[in-house]
C-alpha cells in the first residue's frame, strides 16, 4: 500500500515508477487517486462542519430553554434533527470516497528500488553470479522419467484430484520429507530463523496484507462454509413476493423470475455472500508476515526472522500450458519460507543475508545455480527488489527458478498496519518486510533427481541429506 499523501505531493514520481512496473495508464491511475483523495477530504470537511453546527445548536437549545424561549428552542431542535439526517448523508459520502480511494491504491504495485534494472520482462533480468559446475550427463532424462520408477505417481493423483497433482511413494516420499527437514534445520540452527507452524487457512485481511488480494484473487483457492438455510430463506421470501404479483400470469414470466433469482444466488455465492470465506495460503509468506499485523514492535527486538515448512496452494490461473509435465508447476507443493521483519535502515542488508541463506541450501546439496536480479517489469506486485535463484536442470539444459527473495519495503506493512518504535520514544513507523523461499521442496527434489542421475536410473543422495535418509546413499528404481 502506498502513502496517499506522498502520491498527492509528488505524483510524477509515482507515475514514473508505475510505468517502470508496466502500468501504461499510470498517469490516469495517479490522477484518479489524487481526485478521490481530494473528494474524500472535502467530504470529511463537510461532515466536520455539520457535526460542529449540530453541537453548537444542541448547546443553544439549552440556553433557549433556560430563557424560556420555547419558540427558539423548537426551531433549534428542528435544525438538530435535520442536521442528523445531513450527518448521515455526509457520513455515507465520506465512506464511499474512502472505499474508492482504498480500492484505487490497493491495486497499485510497489515502486521498484533505485538499483533494480529497468526492463519489461524476464529478458531484462541481470545475472549477478553463478555457483557450482553443471554436470556432464549424456542424454539426461527428465525428472518424470526418472521419478516414475521410484514412486512418482501422477495418474493416481489425477484420478482423485485432477491435473497438476502428484503422489510420492516410498523412498521418494521420504526424500521429499528429508529435504524439508534439512532446510528447516539449516535455517533455524545455523541461520537463526525461528520455526513457526502457522495456519494454512487465512481471512481476506491476511491475503490483502501481503498483496495477493484483490489483484491476484484468481491465483488463489478459496474455501467457504455456506449457510444454506440463510440462502434459502432470503431468496424464498424474495421470490415469493415477486411471484405474488404474477397470479395468473404468463408461465414465461414466472420462469423468468425463477431464472433471475437463481442467477442472483449464483452471483452472490461467487462473491462470497452467505459464507465465511477463507483462503488456502499460496505461500507461508502470508501467514508468517501477518503475525505482526496491527502490532507495534520494539525496534530493539528486530530483525524478526521466521521460517515455516508448509503446503502451498496455487491455482496457476496465469500459467496455462506452461510446465504441464511433471512437478515444476503444481497446484499443491511444499516450501520452506523465510520472512524477515526489520527496520528501514537494515532492510537492504537483510535482503542480501536472506538471499545468502537460501543459496546455502543449494551449495550444501551441490546443485549448480545462478542468481538473477529481477528487472522492474518482472518483479512481484509487492516487491521493490527481488533476487531469483535459478537451479540447473540438465533435461532442459537451462537454469530454472527455485527461490525468489524479495524486499517489500514498507508496502506490506502499510496494508497490515505493522509498526515499530524505539524504547522511550512516542512515535512509531512502519516496519520493512522481506520474504524468500528457502527453498521450494518439490523443485529441489526435481533438481536432485536430474543432477544426480546415472545411466541406470539410480539417484545419488547428497551427503547433507544422507542422515535424514537413514544413511541411504542412492535411490534405486523398483524391479
Amino acid at each position: 500500500m502506498h502513502d496517499v499523501k506522498a502520491i498527492r505531493d509528488d505524483p510524477e514520481t509515482y507515475v514514473r515508477g508505475w510505468r517502470l512496473r508496466g502500468l501504461a495508464d499510470a498517469a490516469d491511475k495517479a490522477e484518479a487517486v489524487v481526485a478521490a483523495d481530494r473528494a474524500l477530504r472535502a467530504a470529511q470537511t463537510a461532515l466536520q462542519a455539520v457535526q460542529s453546527r449540530r453541537n453548537e445548536a444542541s448547546k443553544l437549545i439549552g440556553a433557549a430553554k433556560a430563557k424560556k424561549d420555547e419558540a427558539r428552542a423548537a426551531e433549534l431542535m428542528a435544525e438538530v434533527e435535520a442536521l442528523k439526517g445531513e450527518m448521515a448523508r455526509q457520513g455515507e459520502e465520506e465512506s464511499a470516497w474512502g472505499r474508492r480511494l482504498r480500492d484505487l491504491v490497493a491495486a497499485l504495485p510497489n515502486l521498484a528500488a533505485d538499483d533494480a534494472p529497468e526492463g519489461e520482462d524476464e529478458a531484462g533480468n541481470v545475472e549477478q553470479r553463478r555457483w557450482g559446475e553443471t554436470p556432464a550427463i549424456v542424454a539426461p532424462k527428465d525428472h518424470v522419467a526418472l521419478g516414475e520408477p521410484l514412486g512418482m505417481d501422477f495418474e493416481a493423483a489425477a484420478r482423485m484430484s485432477g491435473a497438476r497433482f502428484v503422489a510420492l511413494r516410498g523412498p521418494l516420499a521420504r526424500l521429499e520429507r528429508a529435504l524439508g527437514q534439512f532446510m528447516l534445520d539449516l535455517q533455524t540452527v545455523e541461520h537463526g530463523y525461528t520455526e513457526v507452524s502457522p495456519p494454512l487457512l487465512v481471512r481476506d485481511e491476511a491475503v490483502f496484507g501481503t498483496g495477493q488480494l484483490p489483484k491476484f484473487k484468481d491465483d488463489l483457492f478459496a474455501v467457504s462454509h455456506l449457510d444454506w438455510d440463510e440462502i434459502y430463506r432470503v431468496h424464498a421470501e424474495d421470490l415469493s413476493r415477486r411471484l405474488d404479483g404474477l397470479a395468473g400470469a404468463d408461465p414465461d414470466d414466472v420462469a423468468r423470475l425463477n431464472f433471475e433469482s437463481a442467477t442472483r444466488i449464483l452471483d452472490e455465492l461467487r462473491e462470497g455472500a452467505f459464507s465465511e470465506r477463507k483462503w488456502l495460503i499460496p505461500t507461508a509468506e502470508v501467514s508468517l508476515t501477518n503475525l505482526v499485523r496491527e502490532q507495534i514492535l520494539g525496534e530493539e527486538a528486530l530483525p524478526l526472522r521466521l521460517t515455516a515448512l508448509t503446503p502451498c496452494f496455487r491455482s496457476e490461473a496465469g500459467a496455462s500450458g506452461r510446465d504441464t509435465r511433471g512437478m515444476i508447476r503444481q497446484h499443491q507443493f511444499q516450501k520452506v519460507e523465510l520472512v524477515s521483519i526489520t527496520t528501514p535502515e537494515e532492510s537492504a542488508s537483510e535482503h542480501e543475508r536472506m538471499t545468502a541463506c537460501a543459496e546455502t541450501v543449494l551449495q550444501r546439496l551441490g546443485l549448480a545455480y545462478r542468481v538473477m536480479l529481477l528487472c522492474t517489469g518482472d518483479m512481484g506486485f509487492s516487491a521493490r527488489k527481488t533476487y531469483d535463484l535459478e537451479v540447473w536442470l540438465p533435461s532442459q539444459d537451462t537454469y530454472r527458478e527455485i527461490s525468489s527473495c524479495s524486499n517489500c519495503g514498507d508496502f506490506q506493512a502499510r496494508r497490515m498496519d505493522a509498526r515499530a518504535k524505539k524504547a522511550g520514544e512516542k512515535g512509531s513507523r512502519y516496519v520493512h518486510t522481506l520474504n524468500g523461499s528457502g527453498l521450494a521442496v518439490g523443485r529441489t527434489l526435481v533438481a536432485l533427481l536430474e543432477n544426480y542421475q546415472d545411466e541406470g536410473g539410480r539417484i545419488f543422495i547428497p551427503e547433507a541429506l544422507q542422515p535424514y535418509m537413514g544413511g541411504l546413499t542412492h535411490l534405486e528404481p523398483a524391479g
